[in-house]
């Protein structure tokens, strides 16, 4: 594992470099692990993908009876459109993998309705996000926000043709795939920087042109809504394994 401090925007963030995807599982594991053990209540956002499954399943196996998940409160940074019961689902998907194999509270998980209106789910989860966190300077504050970079440099369901959904006044934005043209509800970039702590998990070779560009600030780096990732508490961490990372 190799990690190394970055200046980005005045704020530094940390990298981790891992082996491959199966050790970034098991390290970010240990890493949210010992992040739920310091806190009471917990609000943690989820992301879904291939490697947050990977986690919940050494999450599972190698935590399940040690980790207290009556004390964690489970949100998403993003769903897809759909019913919970459609492979496509990141609620699912966590059910799947980590819900149905831990004991967590039925009334902690709090899942974006994909199967509702779009706008009026997007309405109904920025005032849920309103009640349940507290607030920094307005804005309510998740302990831990997980995300993921798509090899088009999106992140959430931010997309870079949509850019001004980041800065958006409702807390949650309706989203809409560039190719799928599927609809999608999305936390907001202010909700992801008033984090107490974000972290993001890139794995894979498709991903280390966007993340060379990101991190070495290269031109146009800034038309990625990944980039624009800088939490105000300054605790932003990338988990990553060596073919993400390679031209780093």
């Amino acid at each position: 594992m190799k990690s190394y401090p970055v200046e980005i925007h005045l704020k530094v963030m940390e990298v981790r470099i891992f082996k491959d995807k199966q050790q970034v599982a098991k390290r970010f594991s240990t890493y949210f692990a010992e992040k739920v053990a310091q806190h009471g209540i917990f609000h943690v956002a989820l992301s879904g993908g291939s490697t947050p499954k990977l986690i919940f399943d050494v999450l599972a196996e190698e935590y399940g009876d040690t980790i207290d998940w009556g004390k964690i409160h489970f949100y998403w940074g993003d769903e897809r459109c759909v019913s919970p019961t459609d492979e496509q689902s990141n609620y699912k998907m966590t059910v799947d993998h980590l819900f149905s194999k831990v004991k967590c509270v039925e009334g902690n998980i709090h899942r974006i309705l994909g199967e509702a209106d779009p706008t009026r789910e997007a309405m109904r989860y920025s005032n849920l996000l309103e009640i349940n966190l507290d607030r920094i300077s307005g804005i309510p504050q998740f302990d831990l926000v997980i995300l993921g970079m798509g090899d088009d440099g999106h992140t959430a369901s931010i997309f870079p043709h949509e850019m001004e959904l980041w800065n958006a006044h409702d807390h949650c934005v309706v989203a809409t795939h560039p190719e799928s043209g599927q609809k999608r509800v999305s936390i907001n970039g202010t909700i992801i920087n008033a984090a107490k702590e974000v972290v993001f998990l890139v794995t894979g070779d498709n991903k280390a042109k966007k993340v060379d560009e990101i991190h070495n600030k290269k031109s146009g780096f800034e038309k990625y809504p990944a980039s624009l990732v800088n939490p105000t508490s300054g605790k932003l961490l990338w988990f990553m394994d060596k073919a993400a990372a390679k031209a780093l």
